[in-house]
């Protein structure tokens, strides 16, 4: 597939979930709704906390600015792949669009695309209503762009053993089950050191935790690419291994459940 096929079927996918949305409208203002009830509950839980308590040394309110907003951000993105799957399961059109020029993976990467590109309109606004809430927020833009990206790679490839575990067994919820289980362990609210050393030593094996930290570096220290090289490197390593797991699991699972017509059960 050349570039320009690539680029314009990212334009029609784009433009018809812009459509969609813009005919539902009433479920941005709800979401902003959402989010701004969430952050005042984080800002009053903050201050009853207290100012004493400065996780990692900063300020509570921004702590878990970072940390709930990132994290909601990689966790919708995850869901975005099964949702794809589990929709065109539903309205009976997946078996058609399994059988296009586009490869199936390219597919699914486009259609859940769209859903990444509003969970990110969504986050800047969460970020920037905090701000506007009083959280100190001092961008490196660079290491925010690095670790943004990786943990969007990583979110992705994630997405896609959803949607491969949806298309063999239909239980593809299992896995955003999984990540949104884990929260207590990736350092979302509170701090990794604040677990028992067992648990400290699985929250590394998890790839959020180290784009939360890795985020929160870039976005309220203004930590430079230098700075945040541990975590870039750890979450270059996450990406090195579930990106070609992910693509062989999703490839399997559609060719298994087309030799075995169950390609439209859900």
């Amino acid at each position: 597939m050349s570039v320009a096929s690539l680029l314009d079927k990212t334009v029609v996918i784009a433009r018809r979930d812009l459509l969609t949305a813009i005919r539902y409208r009433t479920g941005f203002l709800l979401s902003a709704v959402g989010a701004l009830t969430e952050l005042a509950a984080f800002y009053y839980l903050s201050r009853a906390v207290g100012p004493a308590f400065r996780p990692e040394g900063l300020e509570y309110f921004s702590f878990l600015l970072v940390g709930t907003g990132f994290y909601t951000f990689l966790l919708m993105g995850v869901h975005a792949f099964l949702q794809t799957v589990q929709e065109a399961q539903q309205t009976g059109t997946l078996e058609v669009l399994m059988t296009t020029s586009t490869s199936p993976p390219v597919l699914v990467f486009l259609s859940a695309m769209s859903a990444f590109a509003a969970n990110t309109i969504t986050l800047l606004f969460y970020l920037g209503a905090g701000f506007l809430f009083g959280a100190p927020l001092h961008p490196n833009l660079a290491a925010s762009i690095a670790v943004f990206l990786l943990s969007v790679i990583i979110a992705v490839a994630i997405g896609l053993i959803a949607a491969a575990l949806q298309l063999a067994i239909q239980k593809g919820s299992a896995v955003v089950w999984a990540v949104g289980s884990i929260w207590f362990l990736t350092g979302t609210m509170f701090p990794v050191q604040t677990l028992p050393k067992t648990l400290r030593g699985l929250a590394q094996l998890i790839p959020i935790t180290h784009s939360l930290e890795g985020m929160r570096l870039a976005l309220l220290e203004g930590a430079s690419l230098n700075r945040v090289r541990y975590e870039l490197m750890v979450l270059v390593g996450f990406a090195a291994l579930l990106v070609p797991v992910s693509l062989l699991a999703f490839s399997w699972t559609l060719r298994r459940a087309r030799m075995q017509g169950t390609l439209s059960f859900y």
